[in-house]
């Protein structure tokens, strides 16, 4: 069991190394720090750190660094987390608030928050599993191509350029049109798409080839947009602290380009008392990203689907900057999606 001032000084450690990336020394901590003691005593403490595995030192330094054991006991007593301010807010609001679409606003998201953290960014797409069928709607192009259109309860809109085997006339689009709606408008994406696949049988025996050609385009529509998915930027900002990293960061760059690991780690994780989830180090080890740490937060869309975002970084990162950024953009989200 560690003091007090022991656990101030492994925040001072901590932050002292996030700043520079140097070790941190007892010396260094008595002079930059009221702790209105010795170096000496500074030293006890930091002795009582290190025998918990709380600190270590690397190779022959004199210096101590956190270890992730550290650096988790320092994130679960953050006692406050600095909002944004309010010109990173109006930021944030401005660039966003651009969006044209859901796939613009997330596209937006990612290259913000790798802005604002420096690290890898990540956002889900709003949660499919859960997702209903809003509307269907076909538009003719030509007497035999017609453009599919489906909308989300999530706002995602799916399109594509139908090819039919006979001419499909206004009357037959405007009886498709009402058929499917009143089949799917919503269901879950799981159902809508089973919902779909004898429909062709209640049209006449001339109409049944080309419906049946507009079920099937139709059913992989659904189907793409059941898929979870992950958008990422700011790989380069990884690249940037390679140093960070023991060994090769390889493993690191083929890790999260797997979106199925990645979602399943953002599916473990649970809030913390700031809305934010951490997992550092070793707790990120399964999923083959034991020198990194995740920081994510839920957000809403306007049916009230929660997916996460966050970031993706070396062990050695600002966690109080960066929780506090991706808690802001994941509120911000939620406003921008319940708005729609």
């Amino acid at each position: 069991m560690v003091s007090d001032r022991s656990l101030e000084v492994l925040r001072v450690i901590v932050q002292d190394y996030v700043a520079s990336r140097e070790p941190v020394g007892s010396k260094t901590i008595a002079e930059r720090h009221p702790f209105g003691v010795s170096a000496a005593t500074i030293r006890n403490d930091m002795a009582a750190l290190e025998e918990e595995e709380l600190i270590a030192a690397p190779h022959t330094s004199s210096g101590r660094v956190p270890t992730d054991k550290g650096y988790r006991l320092f994130v679960d007593r953050l006692a406050d987390v600095k909002p944004l301010s309010s010109v990173q807010k109006q930021a944030i609001e401005a660039f966003l608030g651009e969006s044209v679409d859901v796939d613009d606003v997330l596209a937006r998201t990612v290259r913000l928050l790798s802005q604002l953290t420096h690290q890898v960014a990540l956002v889900q797409y709003p949660s499919v599993s859960r997702s209903r069928v809003r509307h269907i709607e076909f538009v003719t192009l030509a007497p035999r191509r017609l453009l599919s259109v489906l909308i989300a309860e999530t706002g995602a809109v799916e399109q594509r350029v139908i090819e039919t085997p006979v001419d499909v006339d206004d009357a037959l689009l405007a009886r498709l049109r009402a058929s499917f709606n009143s089949l799917t408008v919503g269901l879950p994406l799981a159902d809508a798409a089973a919902a779909l696949h004898e429909v062709h049988t209640d049209f006449a025996p001339g109409h049944r080839e080309a419906v049946a050609v507009i079920v099937e385009t139709l059913v992989d529509q659904i189907e793409a947009n059941r898929q979870e998915k992950l958008l990422m930027a700011g790989a380069a900002n990884l690249v940037r602290t390679e140093h960070d990293f023991t060994g090769s960061i390889f493993p690191v760059l083929e890790a999260i380009e797997e979106q199925v690991i990645l979602l399943r780690l953002f599916g473990e994780m649970a809030a913390d008392q700031h809305g934010v989830s951490v997992s550092i180090g070793r707790e990120n080890a399964p999923f083959g990203l034991a020198e990194t740490s995740v920081l994510t937060s839920g957000y809403s869309s306007s049916s009230g689907i929660v997916a996460r975002l966050g970031v993706l970084g070396p062990l050695r990162m600002d966690y109080s900057n960066n929780m506090a950024a991706v808690r802001a953009v994941a509120r911000y989200l939620s406003r921008l999606f319940g708005e729609n």
